[in-house]
């Protein structure tokens, strides 16, 4: 089993399904007591967001790219960024390690193709809804249709992951305003809706949708899993019952 870096705490509220997840795949896969190699560098979430603010995306890749080579340094033998937004600076933390670099939007793309689907909606940061970083990716690598939503729902989309659920506020209100926000996808031909924030799930429940929603979370989880766990499991130590008279 490879060792899995975690670069987490963009939120921390998000990093925590990362490890639930990852450690369950490892369980559902090999059984018994097994669980997964990990290694976590979670940053301080305010230096990064008043870096995204100012938009200073070189000095936040350039920070990433340091933690991420320090848990290469550590053993990690793939990074796993737990946030879609700061795949922006992807780049910057490919160039600086030598391991895999697991992209997020790979695992959604992967999950969205194998339901069939192949126009979706994305939800994220406005970074993530309007710059072309992770667009691009599901577009041109994958050859995904994606909408966003229009410029006054993305801005409350946006607003709400700040101003509640990377502060860990949970409000009903918000959950109807992403579920009305969703609708218009869909009205637009969205066949799925991408949750392309590791908070949102936090807020979106998708047994009320109409169509399918791709945990981003959840799906980069089990694609590191599955990366973690794709050599020989390493067989399980022999627990001998030793004698202490003969010693």
């Amino acid at each position: 089993m490879k060792t899995i870096g975690l670069l987490g705490g963009m939120s921390w509220e998000s990093t925590i399904p990362y490890y639930r997840h990852i450690n369950e795949a490892v369980k559902a896969a090999l059984g018994g007591l097994h669980s997964a190699k990990l290694l976590l560098y979670s940053v301080d979430f305010q230096e990064i967001d008043a870096l995204q603010q100012a938009g200073k995306w070189d000095e936040a890749g350039h920070l990433l790219a340091s933690a991420a080579k320090r848990l290469e340094t550590a053993g990690a033998q793939c990074i796993v960024l737990c946030a879609n937004t700061m795949h922006l600076v992807a780049p910057a933390i490919e160039a600086a390690i030598s391991i895999p670099f697991l992209h997020i939007a790979d695992a959604a793309a992967i999950a969205v193709k194998q339901r069939g689907l192949h126009c979706v909606g994305l939800l994220g940061t406005r970074f993530t809804m309007e710059q072309d970083f992770y667009l691009r990716r599901l577009r041109e690598k994958h050859g995904l249709e994606v909408f966003v939503p229009e410029a006054d729902d993305r801005a409350e989309v946006h607003r709400i992951i700040y101003q509640e659920l990377c502060l860990g506020r949970i409000l009903g209100q918000s959950r109807v305003t992403y579920e009305q926000i969703i609708e218009r996808l869909t009205s637009r031909g969205a066949q799925g809706i991408i949750l392309g924030c590791t908070e949102i799930p936090m807020l979106i429940d998708p047994a009320r949708l109409a169509v399918p929603a791709f945990d981003t979370a959840l799906l980069h989880a089990q694609f590191a899993a599955n990366y973690a766990l794709s050599e020989p499991p390493e067989p399980a130590p022999s627990h001998e019952i030793i004698d202490l008279r003969r010693s």
